[in-house]
């Protein structure tokens, strides 16, 4: 993997000003792969300032010429594959398939956004007032601060940072310090493919340093955050604070319902990938499986027949589907929550086990909502299974949780798995799929606790813009 040791403050590679030197570390084997100056709130304002300059031009920018770049940026991501692939297994232990998803996840939201520039579509409202014209112009938010997480930091990086600038905002990025340099070789294709100077900055420093200053910089109109729900109120209690926007996705404690028709085979392999994929650091994970009576043992059975011999392992080999968790700290939190909901009664259906960050697949059966695995997001590779007598308690435990994010329900009748997932308290439900769905077309994004606002298509268009009243008196009225 490259050493990517600089900031990326208008146009320009250079070493942090801050005063901390922080490591990125493997999660597989804890080696240091490389150090690097922190960013300092000087950087953040020089960042932000440049953002600024740089966004009143591009507002300006023709629609096609905005398109031919983002072409360009295509090409760049595609050139950058070795570099996408690298940085995803040794920074932030993905595997193969995580990997996979991630470059051609990125290229897919290009692509959509390269509809964005067309769709600043405003309106032509009457007047009450003789020979009035009135005109709703949509118009860009200006510069959006963009946060982002370390399990799936281009994804969750890009989702934020397409649209904004195909919509003709400015930007500036702070990746998670896990996993730095996944943004910087985002911002060595904008680099490539000729963005001007100063519209995608990158910073990265210590987040107890500069997070706060981040959020609450008088520059940005909008910050768009994606990571915990602790940290997400923070960030929405900062940014209302300064009367900015905000754009939340947070944490999720997802369910999966199996009716007494559903087809077993099916749900054991959505369970299998929505529950391990990634190590179970995805928001959408799955956390919960709920039964009816006539198919708990047999989902049961099957589901751990089908677990146990799950690769898991060195994420740089081809048939790894787990790697590490990305930090001790996680792992023994992770711990934790297995632990007290054995404890408290679940049974081990199938044992992990634990060697420093790398984590093996449990399931625990016998769950109640009650327990620490079933009510938290456990953010690893846990699934806990839970019975209900019928389909009305079901949806009830399903929607006992602080989260709303994502679900799914197991039927052969279409029409009656539309009208459950209908029923889920959640901001994107599935019948007969897993709960980790996302396409950059579909309008994604929580309910309760899992966030604030609407990603893809024109649900993000609309949030990364603002609305302005233009009226013109065409006969003099005075």
């Amino acid at each position: 993997m490259k050493v990517y040791d600089k900031q990326f403050i208008n146009g320009q590679w250079r070493d942090g000003s801050g005063e901390a030197v922080l490591n990125n570390v493997n999660p597989f084997n804890g080696e240091v792969i490389y150090s690097y100056k922190a960013a300092s709130k000087k950087d953040i304002d020089d960042a932000y300032e440049a953002a600024k300059e740089a966004q009143v031009a591009w507002s300006k920018t023709l629609p096609a010429q905005k398109q031919e770049l983002m072409e360009k940026l295509i090409v760049a991501i595609t050139e950058a594959k070795d570099d996408f692939f690298a940085t995803t297994c040794e920074e932030g232990g993905g595997t193969l398939p995580r990997s996979n998803y991630e470059y051609h996840t990125c290229i897919k939201i290009v692509k959509e956004c390269m509809a964005f520039p067309l769709m600043m579509e405003g309106k032509i409202l009457a007047s009450n007032f003789p020979n009035k014209e009135n005109y709703i112009l949509k118009k860009p938010c200006g510069v959006i601060g963009v946060i982002a997480p370390w399990n799936v930091p281009y994804v969750l990086a890009m989702r934020s940072i397409m649209p904004a600038i195909a919509t003709g905002n400015a930007v500036v990025l702070k990746p998670s310090a896990e996993t730095p340099a996944s943004a910087f070789v985002l911002a060595k294709c904008f680099e490539k493919a000729g963005f001007p100077k100063g519209l995608m900055n990158v910073v990265i420093g210590n987040s107890s340093e500069i997070g706060d200053y981040f959020v609450g910089h008088p520059i940005p109109n909008l910050i768009s955050f994606t990571g915990s729900t602790e940290v997400g109120r923070n960030v929405g209690k900062i940014a209302t604070e300064k009367l900015k926007d905000v754009s939340l996705e947070l944490g999720g404690n997802n369910v999966m319902i199996l009716c007494e028709d559903a087809d077993i085979k099916s749900a054991v392999g959505a369970a299998v990938f929505a529950a391990f994929f990634n190590s179970g650091q995805v928001c959408m994970a799955l956390n919960r499986v709920i039964c009816l009576p006539g198919v708990y043992d047999k989902f049961t059975e099957a589901f751990v027949e089908a677990v146990k011999n799950l690769p898991v392992g060195d994420p740089a080999k081809e048939d790894s589907f787990m790697g590490p968790l990305m930090n001790l700290q996680q792992a023994e939190k992770f711990d934790k929550f297995v632990k007290d909901t054995i404890a408290a009664g679940a049974t081990v259906a199938l044992e992990g086990k634990s060697e420093g960050n790398m984590v093996y697949p449990w399931i625990l059966s016998d769950v109640t909502n009650d327990m620490p695995a079933a009510c938290n997001e456990s953010f690893g590779p846990v699934c806990n299974i839970m019975k209900a007598n019928d389909i009305e308690e079901a949806l009830a435990i399903a929607n006992d949780t602080e989260y709303g994010l994502s679900g799914c329900v197991f039927t052969e009748d279409l029409y009656k798995g539309m009208k459950i997932a209908a029923r889920l308290e959640v901001g994107m439900a599935h019948v007969n799929d897993q709960c980790i769905n996302d396409e950059p077309h579909v309008m994604f994004g929580g309910e309760k606790q899992s966030g604030v606002g609407r990603f893809n298509a024109q649900w993000v268009v609309d949030k990364f813009t603002t609305e302005q009243w233009v009226s013109v008196q065409v006969e003099k009225r005075f």
